[in-house]
């Protein structure tokens, strides 16, 4: 128990700094684009006066370092700016955004997720057999199928054939019309969660297909155990371990995929968001997008390293 703490107490020291680097990172690079928040803000028509008020209102007078530090200040108080002649707050843009583009990233992965598990076992149940020669061909296509190409031949199906799943509009409230919520979410979700499933899929399959050869599951079977019982109760949740670890590193495609996929599908999150800004020269609002969605895939992968912890016991007592 004791080294189950201290693992998890290690990965949230670790937090801070990597936010810190993620921060220092995207001010430094945001720091080399040619465009003038002061312009952005106030317009080409802004006479000099009015623009060089605004640079010093908002320090951008000062050197990239006192900038950096005014920008943490700002972060820890929950501040990321404003952006647009209107000066929009940036973090209520934010937090409008990013819960759409949690959602289409959790029903995505909960695609992937249940299609990978329910294939990796029928493919290592059914071993060098038709199923699992299906299935394998099945996955290696999904992998190689690129998510935007997958959400144009949805909508073309569909939308525009079929006519009954909508490819744009708004997204209904869950709790108030929850059939016109999951209509809108599921060509976008499934687009995004069907490349991670192939992923997974071939990684459940060969880690079941380990599992399944080691002494213990013959053991256990030729102790009058059934198969199918040996499978759920020993075999599944060992070779899980290896899946949750490769699914902390898809979780980053998954989240950057919601990016693309939310501008295809005209779905008000991160991705419309960057959009808006890089159209309308924002640099402070694609400075807090990106921050944000950098910051929410580190918390994600840490959230996923003690899973991980919490599965394998093996951890707990290095």
């Amino acid at each position: 128990m004791n080294n189950l703490l201290r693992l998890i107490g290690n990965r949230l020291i670790a937090l801070p700094i990597m936010i810190f680097g993620v921060t220092l990172l995207v001010f430094f690079i945001m720091s080399f684009s040619p465009i003038d928040p002061a312009y952005s803000a106030l317009g080409e028509s802004a006479s000099p006066e009015a623009l060089e008020a605004y640079r010093e209102q908002h320090g951008l007078n000062q050197p990239w370092i006192v900038q950096y530090g005014n920008f943490l200040v700002g972060l820890v108080q929950g501040d990321l700016g404003t952006y647009g002649a209107a000066q929009n707050s940036v973090l209520d843009r934010v937090s409008e955004a990013l819960p759409i583009t949690l959602q289409l990233t959790f029903i995505g992965l909960i695609i992937a997720v249940v299609l990978a598990v329910i294939l990796g076992i029928i493919s290592a149940v059914y071993r060098d057999r038709w199923p699992d020669q299906i299935i394998r061909v099945f996955s290696i296509l999904c992998i190689a199928t690129p998510s935007f190409w997958l959400a144009v031949l949805l909508i073309l199906l569909f939308s525009s054939t079929l006519h009954v799943l909508p490819a744009s509009g708004d997204l209904p409230n869950f709790f108030t019309n929850p059939g016109g919520y999951l209509a809108r979410m599921a060509m976008p979700a499934f687009a995004l969660g069907i490349p991670v499933a192939g992923t997974l899929t071939r990684v459940i399959r060969t880690a079941m297909v380990e599992e399944l050869d080691k002494d213990y599951v013959r053991t256990a079977i030729g102790a009058g155990i059934p198969r199918r019982v040996v499978i759920a109760r020993n075999v599944l949740r060992n070779a899980l371990i290896t899946p949750v670890t490769v699914l902390g590193l898809r979780i980053g495609y998954l989240i950057g995929g919601a990016v693309v996929i939310e501008v295809i599908f005209n779905l008000p999150g991160m991705g419309m968001t960057i959009l808006q800004g890089v159209q309308n020269n924002y640099p402070t609002l694609v400075q807090g997008v990106t921050v944000t969605v950098a910051v929410a895939f580190i918390v994600i992968n840490i959230i996923v390293d003690m899973l991980y912890i919490l599965i394998n016991p093996r951890i707990r007592t290095v």
